[in-house]
């Protein structure tokens, strides 16, 4: 394992953040009231297309109106949740159908609805729908910003419910865990959470108060039985006392994450254990993995079908989190190959080296000797000659929700790999970093998409790109 001298203190936040915590991003912050909006006013509208974030597009008096609760071609009344009248877009809220779509259903949770809970942007379609405007979503950023037209059929991997093995509970001013609205800091208490796992309802958080909390994370791994807590507490506020109100006997952890030194186990392991691949990956604190259970199998397995990994090959692994993609990278490189992995948070980096049999802080592997653990910024790493690679033959890089951007993307082509496989968690990012690409002289040639956020506006995607044919 190896750190860069420049970046041995690792002051920089979690850059898979806003992927663990989709409800709860910084779309959430509450929009400015200014005199003379609009909010509040109904209007008639036709829906059009979807668009990317969870709404449909329609048109008031020439401007667009981004509606939520609505679906493609219906007529509804919709009632404006943020805008002036000098505004080009307004946002809004579907509050009365008039004409419905044939794939509109009650939505299943008595918190989904305008007013309520954000997380879940789709209940009120039929899953085949939902399908459908993800496909539709992704084939048109790819469209309007790579200027590639390609059909994408989206995957359904599992079932839409009782899929999500990491839950970030919001609390309110009595100590009630919810969720938050759309585009806001109010919270709305629940009693239960339809895409919660089963493993998360078994902590029994939900069971209780937390005064003086501002969020309760419920962990629930994949494969093993560990369950657990990490707490963040208001500024100035005590860690809760967790009781029996709260199912002690099934946690193996309970952490506090402070606003200043991070993740702090309280008791039991600062970790869980999640399986994957065959193979248990330890996975501390509120550190980065895919919350589906099937995402991360489902995931590897796209990544190496696209990669076609042969013996002898050089791989490099950027925004490698715990390792996910390099311990199956070097098993299929071998010892007369190499793996090169960059991660920028600190935790995550000594998850992976204890997860890719790196002992005691030894710069070498036990199990893959062949492979190099890089602590830092994957655009600094790529840009230090004593790091960065003279060539590749593959590469795989799983950002967060921002996207490489262009200097990774430039920066990747030129170590001419012939094949690149590229995970991305938002689609608008992809298509950005695929004009990037292109202008680098790689061009997308397959793409699959897979609904591991089922009930949301998010979707998965796995991109193969490879030096374009002339």
């Amino acid at each position: 394992m190896k750190r860069p001298a420049d970046r041995r203190t690792a002051e920089h936040a979690d850059e898979h953040a806003a992927d663990r915590t989709d409800e709860h991003t910084d779309e959430h912050a509450a929009p400015e009231r200014r005199a003379g909006d609009v909010v509040g006013t109904r209007i008639e509208v036709e829906v059009g297309p979807p668009g990317h974030g969870g709404f449909c597009v329609a048109r008031h008096e020439g401007r667009a109106v981004f509606v939520r609760h609505a679906l493609p071609g219906e007529r509804v009344i919709a009632e404006v949740t943020e805008g002036r009248a000098k505004d080009s877009f307004w946002r809004a809220d579907a509050v009365q159908v008039l004409e419905a779509s044939e794939d509109r259903v009650e939505a299943p949770c008595v918190y989904a609805g305008p007013g309520l809970c954000g997380g879940c942007d789709w209940q009120h379609a039929s899953y085949e729908a939902q399908l459908r405007i993800k496909g539709e979503v992704v084939a048109e950023q790819l469209r309007r910003l790579a200027k590639v037209d390609r059909e994408v059929v989206v995957e359904e991997v599992a079932s839409p419910f009782g899929w999500r093995t990491r839950v970030q509970f919001a609390v309110d001013s009595e100590g009630s865990l919810g969720f938050r609205k759309h585009r806001s800091h109010e919270v709305v208490p629940v009693e239960e959470c339809l895409i919660a796992a089963t493993g998360v309802d078994e902590v029994g958080a939900l069971q209780r108060d937390w005064p003086g909390m501002e969020t309760v994370e419920v962990i629930a791994a994949t494969g093993s039985m560990d369950r657990a807590l990490v707490v963040t507490p208001k500024r100035g506020e005590q860690m809760p006392y967790v009781d029996a109100d709260v199912k002690v006997s099934v946690l193996r952890g309970v952490s506090r994450n402070t606003h200043i030194s991070g993740v702090q186990r309280i008791h039991g392991r600062p970790y869980v254990r999640e399986v994957a691949e065959g193979r248990t990956w330890r996975v501390s604190g509120s550190g980065f993995w895919q919350v589906h259970p099937a995402a991360p199998d489902v995931l590897t397995e796209a990544v190496l079908d696209f990669l076609e990994p042969q013996a002898g090959e050089a791989a490099v692994d950027l925004y490698s989190g715990v390792g996910l993609f390099a311990a199956p990278l070097a098993e299929a490189v071998g010892e007369d190959g190499s793996v090169l992995a960059v991660e920028l948070d600190r935790q995550a980096v000594r998850d992976a080296a204890h997860n890719l049999g790196f002992v005691d802080d030894e710069e070498e592997s036990a199990e893959f000797p062949w492979l190099d653990l890089v602590e830092g910024s994957v655009d600094e790493v790529l840009a230090d000659e004593g790091y960065a690679p003279d060539r590749a033959d593959i590469v795989v890089l799983d950002p967060p929700r921002a996207g490489a951007g262009r200097d990774v993307c430039e920066r990747i082509a030129g170590l001419g790999p012939r094949a690149v496989a590229y995970v991305a968690c938002d689609p608008a990012a992809l298509a950005r970093d695929v004009a990037y690409f292109a202008e680098a002289g790689y061009e997308l040639s397959d793409l699959r998409a897979f609904d591991l956020f089922p009930m949301t506006r998010h979707v998965e995607c796995v991109a193969l790109l490879q030096p374009a044919q002339r």
